[in-house]
């Protein structure tokens, strides 16, 4: 399965970057790898796996194809890294 995110196409396999905010400061985020799998609960659909977790992969989650894309709109988010 592929999902269209950003203008570009995702599948299993890939390794993308996300902004990720630490689910306990939520003041803290930083740019983080992932890789796209497929979801173990759903194997039609896409996920995200970082931190051994699965997150879901969707439109609404901003994926970059390279880490300098998404440091660059972290820093246009957020400021300096």
């Amino acid at each position: 399965m592929e999902i269209n995110n950003q203008d570009s196409v995702y599948q299993a396999g890939d390794v993308v970057y996300v902004i990720y905010r630490n689910p306990h400061t939520q003041s803290v985020a930083n740019v983080q790898a992932a890789a796209v799998v497929n979801d173990p609960d759903h194997p039609e659909e896409l996920a995200l796996f970082m931190y051994e977790t699965y997150y879901p992969l969707t439109n609404e989650v901003a994926v970059y194809a390279s880490e300098a894309d998404a440091e660059a709109a972290y820093t246009q988010s957020f400021g300096q890294m």
